[in-house]
């Protein structure tokens, strides 16, 4: 059987060789790399706007991740943005309001002094 400090030993050894693999295929790698990302056109600032967080723990291959950042091979989904509304009330600074939502500070300061809300309606 096997013992804890023999699978130790061997761990330490393991980490050796994978730092020495490392160090020797380094350059080639980055090489490798930069003959890619030429070949394909992508730039460090694609690189950057991949979210590496989201891939990580998942597996996900790298390429899934840049398609996904740059919206290839799926549904786009749009955010949902309301129609554009013409403003109903005007501020004595030239603050708008379309009447929609919370009241604006500026509109509610107004109010407060006992300002009537009406009294800044556009057009009548």
């Amino acid at each position: 059987m096997t013992s804890l400090i023999d699978i130790q030993s061997q761990i330490q050894k393991l980490q050796k060789q994978a730092s020495e693999i490392k160090a020797r295929e380094f350059d080639s790698t980055v090489r490798d790399i930069l003959l890619k990302m030429d070949a394909f056109g992508i730039t460090v600032k694609d690189l950057q706007s991949v979210n590496v967080s989201k891939r990580k723990g998942r597996g996900r291959p790298a390429r899934a991740a840049l398609e996904e950042s740059k919206g290839v091979g799926k549904t786009a989904k749009k955010k949902v943005v309301g129609t554009p509304v013409a403003p109903k009330f005007k501020g004595p600074n030239g603050e708008t309001w379309s009447g929609r939502g919370l009241t604006p500070r500026w509109l509610a300061t107004l109010i407060a002094q006992g300002q009537v809300k009406e009294s800044f309606a556009i057009g009548g």
